[in-house]
């Protein structure tokens, strides 16, 4: 699923809502801004999928404690990715930010670019952005994260773990596979779209996403972070 260097690509950028904060930083959007508008200027196709971070996390613990079920958690979790979402979209001139993987398609093929946050109770911003990337048959699918990459062990409780820069997709599964969706969890790559990216064979990097440089290096084939394919 990739395309010859210095060819047009499609991309999937997943920026992490972690990355962007809580409130969302405006420094760090207006540089994820320059580099997608990089991007398109180039002539790639970018569909962004933000996810809600901290404040999802806040109003899951909420509807929690206000005894409301799974599914609720998740909806009020969707709705705040895509309040981040509809920041991210307003900055960069996107006027809707969509709300299925066929309306985000649409945007791709009319635009060249498209935004979406959260898409269904049962599955994370993460998840979107595989079921995103393979429907549309994407060249590369970048990660923003609140880490450095992969590592052996998650570095946050380990300060032994290791950054991996390449992985296969069997390592991917066998290090982020194992845990069950739940409302709010956090994962450097969730649970459900780490066997989904494996299944589907779909080209990975996870890099650093506080700084948009590493993005921009990921999209133009440089090393950065931690490479699945």
């Amino acid at each position: 699923m990739s395309s010859p260097p210095g060819g047009k690509k499609k991309i999937v950028l997943r920026i992490g809502g972690s990355v962007l904060g809580s409130p969302p930083q405006a420094k760090l959007l207006k540089g994820y801004a320059e580099v997608i508008s990089e991007a398109k200027a180039l002539g790639h196709s970018i569909g962004v999928v933000v996810g809600g971070g901290p404040v999802s996390r806040a109003y899951i613990a909420t509807a929690k404690e206000l005894g409301l079920p799974r599914e609720a958690q998740d909806m009020i979790a969707i709705d705040a990715s895509r309040l981040n979402a509809k920041l991210v979209a307003m900055k960069i001139g996107v006027k809707r930010v969509s709300t299925t993987i066929q309306g985000m398609m649409l945007e791709l093929e009319k635009n060249g670019i498209g935004v979406m946050g959260g898409l269904r109770p049962g599955i994370t911003t993460d998840t979107v952005a595989v079921i995103l990337g393979d429907a549309w048959h994407s060249d590369i699918l970048v990660k923003a994260s609140d880490q450095d990459g992969v590592y052996t062990a998650d570095p946050r409780i380990d300060k032994e773990a290791k950054l991996l820069h390449s992985l296969s997709y069997q390592e991917l599964v066998k290090i982020l596979g194992g845990a069950q969706h739940r409302p709010g969890i956090h994962s450097i790559v969730d649970p459900v779209a780490v066997k989904f990216i494996a299944k589907h064979k779909l080209t990975l990097v996870v890099t650093n996403g506080f700084l948009p440089s590493n993005v921009r290096k990921a999209l133009l084939g440089e090393r950065t972070g931690t490479l699945v394919s």
